[in-house]
């Protein structure tokens, strides 16, 4: 065995003192493939280092306590503080924001004491303290409401004095902006706001600075057991911002998948390299194997050759990803939720070069294992009449060994293990269904005989003479055409999901925090605005569900879709009649006149997720009181409609008693919205306006956002992909070169070999294109269904446009191929025969 290696090794040195010519592409595709997993492993890792180091400041203490509609109780304060640590405390709501002339947008309020920030520091234009009259406001707001320092601002009933800009909040990321840009304020000047009212939607949170040696862990074990928290959301640094590693885990699962994808059509690219290189040393192991040397030693050679060289395009490709990594890193300072770290991160790197040696070993086996069956005779003529072999048992074992590697390395590292299996399986499928398409084309061209017009004839003839490239052009061509066609299918839907469906009754204007002896008045004045044809209005209560069946919703055993609702607060509200439009699933809603114990409605979605059923109760917090809430019904809730509709909807009685607030739609002229938001606020200044038009603007820049990565990642996969089709042509080159040579000694036209040849790069194409489109319709059902939970609908014509591409494209590839061939002389060609 020694003895094989030793000689195996010195056959492969002297071969590659040759140059790697004919493995470029193999190269090539595997230092892209790992590029793009090694820099979002590494760009992920770094931001999570950052969020790491910096979790202090991110969260504004070493620990946070988040309490919705009630301040924490003055004897936890004390208890906190007593123990040496340090107190500060932080109150969230929305405001409207008007400035002297009338000109008025939200704003997310944020109240804050004297010691804060705890930690980082608050930074102001012009630099100073936030005075007690003084309100600090993001640029945004300012250049909306044509503000200069010192013009005044109302919010709610109060009066404050532009004091700054906020330059740089450092608590940003745990505490983010989402309805509107943040406008920050002292916290004794809040009761002049007037805007904090029973049922008011207000967060207050307590940040703590701990003394050193005391653990965070330790201390908040200490106060939940001190106190019944009653609903209180206790986070350490380590933990700064939940939401944050969410993102980060899931937009990394997918990019890591797409670069995967990527690394997969590059495998077909080595699985290409690797044939036509060992094609074009036909000869020479044909020579080695005539001589005497052992199909082992063949073996070896080119295995380490090939092992040589994907080791060389791994550290190509893990040089280029911290490159990409610290380009991206560059390109999305201020994007990225927090700086971060750059540095090298060994895991990330070794994990992408994992990635790419069992990706090369899964598709240079079976061509290696070929050429080390086919006898040494067999080899002079393989170029003409192909040899059916197959590698030998022990190596196939051995490929397949590697494949399941790459599928347990996938699933194993994914942050959605069932939907990495999922693409594994869809991967495999799509891999053999071009495979299969490949070997449907041969068949239908070798069945169409007795046809005459010869360019026709000779170009069906291509697609299934011996030793031709079908299945190969085709699997390469249609992989990184079904990503594309997966991606356009996409993007429509998502555009779809803000243009196209939204009905032309959607409403102008929610309206939030309108108080209980408000209700009746609102409605008058909302009505009187010219233009408006509906007002709509409901109860508003918060709660956090605390229990499913009994079971702490911490050991709930939610489906991925539905964990978003088990975290933080929900929407409730209580009907005595369905509202408009309802579809009720199972169960039936109530009598109108129900005075019984709590019932709920719920989402039918999210009752499948739960494994809820009629009868089963589900326990709500509200207001620091648990409530059990038995399920009568569940709906299946149309949510694109933009209307008043809520997950939880509970009968009324018992909640009727809870401090509350309304929330209202208004519907009209948009010409008017203007007018209606001036008199609304101006009448009811504790009430908020949230224009539908800027929250679907907002949604829309997200969706483009996320429109434009994937786009990205598709590029990167069409790249991949165009470089495996490029080396699949090339690959063949010298063989077409020698047919159009031979043509042209028998008569044959340019016009003829051209139109062959068109024919049969015209029918791969449409083929190839027919079936992308299949198989990527289905990848984009499959990621709208499972993935992001929407509504998907079938764009012929999105997927038109793709077959028809593919087509144009196969055929200019082509075209540039057959006139390169064209030029090639007979004569020194012949002479080399």
């Amino acid at each position: 065995m020694s003895g094989t290696l030793a000689l195996g090794f010195r056959f492969a040195r002297r071969e590659l003192r040759g140059g790697i010519k004919g493995l470029r592409i193999v190269l090539a595709c595997l230092a892209l493939g790992v590029a793009a997993i090694a820099a979002v492993g590494t760009l992920r890792a770094a931001t999570e280092a950052g969020l790491a180091a910096d979790g202090a400041r991110i969260l504004g203490g070493d620990l946070s306590v988040r309490v919705s509609y009630r301040p924490m109780p003055q004897e936890a304060r004390d208890w906190i503080t007593s123990r040496g640590a340090r107190l500060s405390e932080v109150v969230e709501m929305r405001a409207m924001a008007i400035a002297p002339s009338g000109q008025r947008t939200l704003v997310e309020l944020k109240a804050v004491d004297g010691a804060y920030p705890l930690y980082g520091s608050l930074e102001l234009d012009p630099p100073g303290a936030l005075p007690a009259d003084g309100v600090a406001l993001e640029p945004l707001v300012a250049e909306r409401l044509g503000l200069k320092a010192g013009d005044t601002v109302r919010l709610g009933e109060g009066r404050f004095r532009l004091a700054g800009l906020i330059r740089s909040e450092p608590d940003k990321v745990a505490s983010p902006a989402i309805l509107g840009p943040r406008a920050m304020i002292a916290l004794e000047a809040v009761t002049r706001t007037q805007l904090i009212q029973p049922g008011s939607l207000v967060q207050y949170e307590y940040r703590i600075a701990l003394p050193p040696g005391l653990a965070p862990a330790a201390f908040a074990r200490d106060l939940r057991a001190a106190f019944d928290d009653g609903g209180w959301r206790i986070r350490d640094a380590a933990e700064a911002s939940p939401g944050v590693n969410r993102f980060l885990d899931r937009a990394a699962s997918f990019l890591t998948l797409a670069g995967l994808t990527a690394l997969l059509v590059g495998g077909i690219g080595v699985a290409t390299g690797v044939r036509a290189w060992l094609d074009q040393r036909s000869r020479t192991i044909a020579t080695l194997r005539c001589l005497g040397a052992p199909a082992r030693v063949i073996f070896a050679t080119y295995l380490i050759q090939v092992l040589a060289l994907s080791a060389l395009g791994i550290l190509v490709g893990l040089v280029a990803g911290q490159g990409l990594m610290l380009l991206a890193a560059h390109l999305l300072q201020g994007t990225l939720p927090v700086p971060p770290r750059l540095g090298i991160y060994p895991l990330p790197l070794a994990q992408a070069a994992l990635y790419g040696l069992l990706t090369a070993m899964a598709f240079a086996l079976w061509p290696l294992g070929r050429a080390r069956e086919i006898p040494g005779a067999a080899l002079f003529r393989d170029t003409v009449q192909a040899t059916r072999s197959r590698p030998r048992l022990s190596l196939l074992a051995v490929n397949a060994a590697a494949v399941l590697a790459l599928v347990a390395l996938v699933v194993g590292t994914a942050e959605q293990p069932l939907f990495a299996l999922g693409f594994c399986a869809a991967a495999g499928g799509t891999l053999l269904l071009f495979r299969l398409g490949a070997a449907a084309l041969i068949a239908f061209a070798r069945r169409l005989r007795g046809i005459r017009r010869p360019a026709l004839r000779l170009g069906l003839a291509n697609l299934h003479r011996p030793g031709a490239p079908t299945a190969l052009m085709l699997v390469s061509l249609g992989i990184g055409l079904t990503t594309l066609s997966a991606v356009a299918m996409i993007e429509g839907n998502l555009r779809r999901q803000i243009h196209d469906q939204l009905p032309q009754a959607a409403p102008n204007f929610y309206f939030i925090d309108i108080q209980s002896d408000q209700a009746q008045r609102f409605d008058t004045v909302a009505r009187a605005q010219p233009g408006v044809v509906e007002v709509k209005r409901v109860p508003s209560l918060r709660a956090r569900i605390v229990a499913i069946k009994g079971v702490p919703v911490e050991q709930v055993q939610a489906s991925e879709g539905t964990r978003w609702a088990l975290r933080g607060d929900r929407g409730l509200t209580y009907a005595a009649t369905p509202p408009e439009g309802t579809r009720i699933a199972a169960g039936q809603w109530w009598p109108a006149d129900y005075q019984g114990p709590p019932l709920v409605s719920l989402d039918a979605r999210l009752a499948e997720g739960w494994g809820v059923g009629i009868g089963d109760t589900i326990t709500v917090d509200v207001l620091g009181r648990e409530v059990p809430l038995k399920v009568a019904s569940t709906r299946d809730i149309e949510w694109q409609g933009l209307g008043l509709n809520f997950v939880l909807i509970a009968s009324p009685g018992l909640l009727e008693a809870a401090p509350h607030t309304h929330i209202a739609t208004v519907r009209g002229d948009p010409a008017e919205d203007a007018t209606v938001l001036r008199a609304v606020t101006d009448a009811f200044p504790n009430v908020s306006g949230i224009r539908v038009r800027d929250a679907l603007a907002a949604v829309a820049g997200l969706l483009e956002r996320l429109g434009t990565a994937i786009s990205a990642v598709a590029g990167v996969t069409l790249l991949a992909g165009g470089l495996v089709l490029a080396g699949a042509m090339a690959a063949g080159q010298r063989r077409r070169v020698r047919d159009a040579v031979v043509l042209k000694v028998v008569g044959a036209t340019r016009a003829q070999i051209r139109h062959a040849w068109l024919v049969e790069f015209g029918l791969l194409g449409l083929t190839a294109g027919l079936l992308a489109a299949l198989c990527g319709t289905a990848a984009s059902w499959a990621v709208a269904h499972f993935v992001m939970h929407t509504d998907w609908v079938f764009l012929p014509g999105t997927l038109a446009l793709t077959v028809a591409g593919c087509t144009a494209l196969t055929l200019l590839l082509g075209y540039a191929g057959t006139a390169l061939a064209l030029r090639g002389r007979a004569a020194p060609l012949l002479r080399n025969e």
